[in-house]
């Protein structure tokens, strides 16, 4: 007769983990003055919210000098209520956050943006008669407000996820003439599978498309991410990119997790994403990955 043992599904997930992906850990303590984080599913766990391990680990790492930047897709008051979190903003080392995927970088003590890239008004037009085409609408930003073309379940995502307020515009076309950091187009993600090829073939060179969550698909400046930003601010701040660090786990994270000297995974986050980082954490981030990894090889 086989004897049946109860098991723990918290060390069954750990198990599973490490047995079905490779581990990928520093051998030792990592030289570091920089450290971008992503927010979903990454420095937030899934109900939106920083740990209080967490948060100590990065409020040590402040301290020593250790510059933390959050680096989001949101606009910047969508993740200032995790600047708050982390109480660090007054120091010179809590200064910085990117927004918009790279798109913005934000001098929190001055409240002012410091580098800004934006989408010309052709290829905004462009995405958005394709995506009307096909019944899809299309979003813009500002730093408080979500801007659409029409109302439907995944303007409303957004809008929630973010915080922001939404506001459906009569004229889209003409509100594109300006120009935008960005522009998101929300929808079920079979179409946006569908989208995505298309619009990459025919903005090649123009922009940076790609799916972010998989009912978001993001146009960007060429150019513009996430990676491009920390360096450029690193490059302000005169850290070299050997001491640079990003934790990322999608897609939108890809930039960063490969131009910065030491990229970090989520182990919650997609394969491909593991598969590019020079490193993934043991935990993921409803179990203190990030606070986890800098403990042991950072501070």
């Amino acid at each position: 007769m086989h004897r049946v043992f109860p098991v723990d599904k918290y060390h069954f997930r750990q198990y599973a983990f490490l047995h079905m992906n490779t581990v990928k850990l520093p051998a030792g303590k990592l030289s570091v003055k920089i450290i971008a984080l992503d927010l979903d599913d990454t420095l937030l766990t899934s109900e939106l919210k920083i740990t209080p391990r967490t948060v100590t680990a990065l409020q040590k790492a402040a301290g020593k000098g250790i510059f933390i930047v959050l680096c989001s897709g949101r606009a910047e008051n969508a993740i200032l209520p995790y600047v708050r979190q982390l109480n660090i903003a007054g120091f010179q080392a809590g200064r910085y956050l990117i927004a918009i995927n790279g798109s913005e970088v934000f001098d929190l003590h001055t409240r002012l943006p410091v580098m800004t890239k934006k989408l010309g008004a052709d290829v905004l037009r462009f995405v958005y008669e394709e995506a009307h085409r096909r019944g899809l609408p299309a979003q813009v930003y500002d730093a408080s407000t979500i801007y659409a073309s029409e109302d439907n379940k995944w303007t409303r995502v957004d809008a929630q996820l973010c915080g922001l307020r939404l506001e459906i515009v009569k004229d889209f076309p003409a509100f594109m003439e300006g120009g935008h950091p960005k522009m998101v187009v929300p929808a079920d993600p079979s179409d946006v599978e569908k989208f995505t090829p298309f619009l990459q073939e025919r903005l090649k060179g123009r922009a940076e498309v790609f799916i972010s969550k998989p009912f978001f698909l993001e146009i960007m400046p060429p150019d513009c991410g996430k990676g491009e930003a920390v360096l450029w601010l690193a490059d302000r701040l005169g850290i070299p990119q050997s001491q640079t660090m990003a934790f990322g786990d999608s897609m939108n994270d890809e930039s960063m997790i490969r131009k910065t000297a030491y990229g970090v995974a989520m182990c919650n986050g997609l394969e491909y994403i593991r598969n590019a980082a020079e490193f993934v954490t043991r935990r993921n981030n409803n179990e203190d990955g990030i606070a986890d990894f800098l403990e042991d090889f950072v501070l």
